[in-house]
């Protein structure tokens, strides 16, 4: 081979790798682009949730519950002397008891206000404590002792419960719920487990679109975490989150 050939064979394998890298630089930089924007949008769309559920949660806190109120004074200082009156009466103001309870309950399930003043596991079993009588599951919830939960990370981390309660509480036909959350050196652990029919995930996501695993999945995407889904029809469900301690 001439050197004048050489040379045209080196420069020529040298342009086609530099050309090569820089696609491959490319597609790496386009893909990193792609997932900062869809965190992005992920982002925007949950802080928009949050708003509209504040905006929500206090509307029929300070319009609603107040009208509702109003009425059932106002039916209490209604005198009648006809005694099946009085029980349509009773029977009314009942059921506006029922709603005004209904209404908080919804209110307190938009708007966890006391995650501003207590921790992420005081909320969480309070919020167990208030369906306790409603729940089909029996829920054993932990957390470790000296676990540290940064605060910006606790409300996606209690939405996050809240879907996986709802979740079993509506579909797996479980009879216990475990969920636990463990401070560990590579990360904080939320670990949910249970003793339910489980369920084919492709084929859930494929039938109905799995919004609530896909709620699961964009608040993970929101805190860098890592999602684990363990499932399989009768073999319960498992799924274990680790998100970054520094979040």
């Amino acid at each position: 081979m001439s050197d004048k050939l050489f040379y045209t064979v080196v420069i020529t394998s040298i342009l086609i790798a530099i050309v090569i890298v820089f696609f491959v630089v490319s597609v790496i930089r386009y893909h990193k682009q792609y997932i900062l924007l869809q965190k992005e949008r992920i982002q925007a769309q949950i802080m928009m949730q949050e708003q509209e559920r504040k905006r929500i949660a206090n509307d029929l806190h300070d319009s609603l519950g107040p009208m509702l109120s109003t009425v059932k004074l106002f039916m209490n200082s209604i005198s009648v002397n006809n005694e099946t009156d009085r029980e349509s009466l009773g029977k009314a103001s009942g059921y506006i008891d029922e709603a005004i309870h209904n209404l908080r309950e919804i209110s307190y399930n938009l708007l966890p206000s006391s995650l501003d003043r207590n921790n992420l596991e005081m909320v969480v079993n309070e919020y167990i404590s208030r369906m306790d009588d409603r729940l089909p599951v029996k829920i054993n919830f932990t957390v470790t002792k000296d676990t540290v939960i940064p605060k910006k990370t606790e409300i996606h981390l209690f939405r996050i419960i809240q879907e996986i309660i709802h979740n079993t509480m509506k579909h797996s036909e479980a009879s216990n719920l475990w969920l636990s959350i463990t401070s560990r050196p590579d990360g904080l652990y939320l670990v949910s487990e249970d003793n339910g029919r489980g369920f084919d995930a492709e084929h859930t996501r494929a039938v109905s679109g799995g919004l609530g695993l896909k709620s699961i999945e964009n608040r993970c995407q929101m805190l860098d975490a890592d999602f684990k889904l363990i499932t399989a029809k009768n073999g319960g469900c498992k799924m274990i989150i680790v998100a970054p301690i520094d979040v």
